[in-house]
C-alpha cells in the first residue's frame, strides 16, 4: 500500500537513516563545477536525464526543486520491461535501479550542473549498491546515458572528483547507456511532498532538500 513501502528496507528506520543519505562522506566540503559540460542552448527546448541513488522518492524530491527542471519521474532503469514493477523490484535480482528521469530546460540549466547537484546533495557515490539504510542492487549509484555526450560528461566529471579527492572513499556511481525507463507507480510519484511528515521522508529525503536550498541557492526554487 502507498505508505508502507511493503515493509522494504526503504522504510527501515536505522540509526544510519538518522544521520543522513546524502553525499555526507565527503564532510561539508563544496563539490567543483564540471569542467566539462554542454553549453546553454536556446530557449524552446527539452533534454532528458536518467539518473539513480538510492531511493527514488529523495533523487524525486530534489529535482523537483531545481531551477529548469520541468519534471522528474520516478520509475525503474537497468532492467526489462515485464520486471519493472516494485514487488518485483524491491528483490533486487531484477536488474533494475530505482531512478529519476528529469526532464529539463537546457537553456536554463545543463547536464553537468544536474550532474553537480546529484553528487553534492543527492545520494552518496561511494556507497556500493546501497544508500544509508537501503540495500540491495536496486539502490545503486548509477547514470544511465543518452548519448555520447552524455557518456562524456558523466565520466570526465567523475574523474574530476576522484583527482581532486573530494570524497573519502572511491566513487562507485555506474555510468551506463540507457536502454529504456519504466515510470513507477502512480503512489511512488510525488511521494515526498505528498507525506512530508513519513519518518522516512522526514530523516533521510528533507535534508537533501535543505541542502540543495543551502548550496545551491541560484537554482533552488520552492513548491
Amino acid at each position: 500500500m502507498p505508505g508502507s513501502r511493503f515493509f522494504d528496507s526503504c522504510l527501515v528506520l536505522t540509526l544510519a537513516a538518522l544521520t543522513s543519505c546524502t553525499a555526507s562522506g565527503r564532510g561539508d566540503n563544496v563539490l567543483p563545477n564540471p569542467v566539462v559540460d554542454a553549453p546553454l542552448v536556446q530557449a524552446g527546448m527539452k533534454q532528458e536525464a536518467v539518473i539513480a541513488g538510492g531511493c527514488f522518492w529523495g533523487i524525486q524530491a530534489v529535482f523537483q526543486h531545481v531551477r529548469g527542471v520541468k519534471s522528474a519521474t520516478s520509475g525503474y532503469a537497468g532492467g526489462s520491461a515485464d520486471k519493472a514493477q516494485y514487488e518485483l523490484v524491491s528483490n533486487g535480482d531484477t536488474g533494475h535501479a530505482e531512478s529519476v528521469k528529469i526532464v529539463y530546460d537546457p537553456s536554463q540549466i545543463t547536464y553537468g550542473r544536474l550532474l553537480h547537484v546529484f553528487f553534492s546533495v543527492a545520494h552518496d557515490p561511494t556507497q556500493l549498491n546501497r544508500q544509508g539504510p537501503d540495500v540491495g542492487s536496486q539502490y545503486r549509484s548509477a547514470i544511465f546515458y543518452g548519448s555520447d555526450e552524455q557518456k562524456q560528461i558523466a565520466e570526465a566529471y567523475i574523474a574530476q572528483l576522484a583527482k581532486a579527492k573530494i570524497f573519502p572513499r572511491p566513487i562507485v556511481t555506474q555510468v551506463v547507456p540507457l536502454r529504456a525507463f519504466y515510470p513507477a507507480e502512480a503512489y511512488h510519484q510525488d511521494y515526498a511532498a505528498l507525506h512530508p511528515n513519513d519518518p522516512y521522508i522526514a530523516y533521510n529525503d528533507a535534508p537533501k532538500v535543505a541542502k540543495l536550498r543551502q548550496q545551491f541557492p541560484d537554482l533552488y526554487i520552492a513548491k
